[in-house]
Formats: C-alpha cells, structure tokens, sequence
C-alpha cells in the first residue's frame, strides 16, 4: 500500500497550512484524516466546506449521526466510524442510535430507520433511486430538501471514507476505544 504522510504544519503544502490551522483550532488537534488530506488542499478544503454545511443542513444531531455512519458502516470505514461514534457522544446523541448504527441493527424510531434505508440507497444505487423510496422518504417526515442534504452527506463522506481507504489512515488517539469492524 502506499505511504501517505501524516503531515503538520510544517510539513503540509503551504496551501494547507491555514486549513490545518482551522482542524486545530475546531479540533484541539488535526485529525489524522485532515492531516492526511493536507497533501492535496483543495480535498482538504472541499471536505472542511462540506463538513459545516452538512452540519448546517436541516437535520437534528440525531440524524446527521445517522446519514453519516449508515454511509461509513457501508463503505466499512476503519477511521469514521469510530471517530463519527466518538462526535456522536460530543453531540449527546443516544448511544443506542450509534449501536445500532455500527452493528446494522433497528434503529429506535421508524423515522430513524427511514433516513438509514433512504441514505443507503442514495449510495447504493449511485443516486439512481426509485419514486417509491423516495416517497418513502418524504412519507416518513423528511422533505425534499433533506433529500438533497442526504446527497450533500453522501459527497462528504465519500471524500473522508475513500481517503482513509486509499490512505489507511490510522484512527486518532481519543477515538482508539470505539475500534469498529464490520459483523460478519
């Protein structure tokens, strides 16, 4: 595999020195995935954009925790997903949200559960996703709106979950204890 360099500050193209700056300053720390990023500061900068957008978007804590781990539990991300359990905690977002999420198991709301079913098959079906789901989607409470920001979700993720694929990212310090691998 290859070698990506973990960069810093000092190390990172110049271009990437005042993102790295905004990671540390959001973060206390630059994450692994920022600091492997770094290398292309365009990625970088599209993926911090992305990130406060989607948490700008109309959905609750709740079910940004749920857009986002329903997309790296099926790109089987080693790094988001136990990162995304460990911002699910900061968010104060019901640990049995995040268990179900990580394990493929029901989820507590039937509006929960739609927003999984909905998001996965947005990436499953490469946005190629039939009248019915959609209007499953929008039956369940969402709004047409939110069926873009799942859109916008997916293109977030895809830029950190194929990073970490491409790159093995190793997972940062704090997030170590919530190690994930995909059931059997």
């Amino acid at each position: 595999m290859t070698d990506f360099t973990l960069h810093n500050i000092e190390t990172a193209p110049k271009d990437s020195h005042a993102l790295l700056d905004n990671s540390l300053s959001a973060f206390g720390m630059i994450p692994n995935l920022h600091a492997v990023m770094a290398e292309a500061p365009g990625l970088l900068e599209g993926y911090q954009r992305l990130h406060q957008l989607f948490l700008d978007s109309s959905f609750d804590d709740e079910e940004t925790t749920v857009v986002w781990q329903a997309i790296n539990v099926e790109h089987e991300c080693h790094y988001c997903v136990p990162a995304h359990t460990g911002i699910a905690k900061s968010m104060k977002v019901d640990d049995a949200i995040t268990e179900a999420l990580r394990n493929e198991t029901p989820l507590p709301t039937s509006k929960l559960e739609a927003l999984r079913d909905f998001t996965l098959s947005v990436v499953r079906n490469r946005g190629n996703v039939d009248n019915e789901a959609v209007q499953a989607f929008l039956d369940a409470g969402f709004t047409k709106r939110q069926v873009l920001e799942v859109v916008l979700g997916v293109a977030q993720k895809v830029m950190s979950n194929y990073t970490n694929h491409l790159a093995d990212t190793p997972v940062d310090k704090p997030f170590e204890k919530f190690e994930w691998h995909k059931a059997d």
